[in-house]
């Protein structure tokens, strides 16, 4: 019974032994080995064998990209305002040696990095350049990190800032900045688009204009053309009839009225009025001797009935003054209208 548990003791020995030579290694894992506190070798993914009690395993790590993401640091710009900068940090071990004995903890190293670069930069930029410039930062950053981390055996694949959040006073102040930008562009837009209704709107007006000026032109046109018209056929009708030249000079003496009651001011008497007028006189004298002696003849058949018409003389006499009449108005306009004018 004795050597049966004698037996059982050593086969457990032996198993144990032999299960501590083994180390399995997962996937994008890296172990470092020690062998008596010295470092002496970083196990690869799959299975490994160690000598028990000699070898151990130092530290364990993951070289796989890791997002690191930091706390808001306070930051003073450079024109003497706090700002807090949040960074997000995205880096992988590629030498699990250097990541384990070359830095105590690369992720406070690398966060200490960060603040102090971000102090650096924003230190020489004033807030509206550092709201503006992420880019800019971003890159500055990730070629300080990655200089100063390649001997840690980490690369930093990408820095983003994830935030910068200025003072609650400067907040208020963009707030109002922006609420007068947009108020501007909302007043420029107004009066370009009153300034283009009105440009439109006196286009209209002049075309309305143009048209109106040429239909009054054409409605002219066709009105003058009408009265030529007239006056040709009303002139070849007196030609073709033989008018009595008597006809023709009364008609001439009816016109002179009506040359003043149009509101000239200047207008010319024709040479042919006094043969005109000779004309009408001689013609209606024969007239008037012959029916002075018809109402002798008849005075004392006629004593009841109505008195006779004016005579011809009498009705050239009153054409004869108020052509008169007419002309002297025309002069007084005529002379009114120099005085203006001088």
């Amino acid at each position: 019974m004795e050597l049966l548990l004698i037996v059982l003791v050593l086969v457990g020995l032996v198993v144990g032994a032999v299960a501590s030579t083994v180390r399995i290694v997962p996937q994008a894992r890296r172990y470092n080995i020690e062998r008596f506190g010295r470092y002496r070798i970083t196990l690869q993914p799959g299975l490994n064998f160690v000598i028990p009690l000699v070898d151990r395993v130092n530290t364990k790590l993951d070289v796989r990209e890791t997002v690191y993401s930091s706390n808001p640091r306070p930051v003073i710009t450079e024109d003497n305002l706090v700002v807090n900068i949040d960074t997000v940090l995205y880096y992988q071990i590629t030498d699990p040696r250097s990541a384990a004995y070359e830095v105590a903890n690369y992720l406070q190293a690398i966060d200490q990095l960060t603040v102090t670069t971000l102090r650096n930069l924003i230190g020489s930029m004033d807030l509206e350049s550092t709201l503006t410039s992420r880019e800019t930062i971003n890159a500055r950053l990730r070629e300080v990190l990655d200089d100063a981390t390649g001997k840690w055996g980490i690369r930093v694949n990408r820095v983003e800032i994830k935030a910068i959040d200025p003072p609650a006073s400067i907040k208020e102040a963009m707030e109002k900045q922006m609420r007068a930008e947009r108020d501007k562009r909302a007043a420029i837009l107004h009066a370009e688009g009153k300034r283009a209704s009105l440009i439109l709107e006196a286009e209209g007006t002049r075309q309305k204009s143009i048209l109106e000026a040429e239909g009054n032109q054409q409605a002219r046109i066709l009105e003058a053309e009408g009265e030529a018209t007239a006056l040709e056929r009303v002139f070849q009708a007196v030609h073709a009839n033989d008018a009595d030249p008597k006809v023709l000079a009364y008609k001439y003496l009816e016109m002179l009225p009506s040359l003043a009651s149009h509101g000239n001011s200047f207008w010319v008497i024709p040479g042919e009025l006094t043969e005109a007028m000779r004309t009408v006189t001689g013609a209606f004298a024969d007239n008037d001797s012959s029916m002075q002696s018809a109402k002798g003849s008849d005075n004392g058949h006629d004593a009841g009935r109505t008195p006779p018409l004016p005579s011809p003389r009498d009705a050239i006499e009153q054409a004869e003054h108020e052509a008169a009449k007419a002309v002297e108005a025309a002069h007084e306009e005529s002379a009114r209208a120099d005085r203006i004018i001088g």
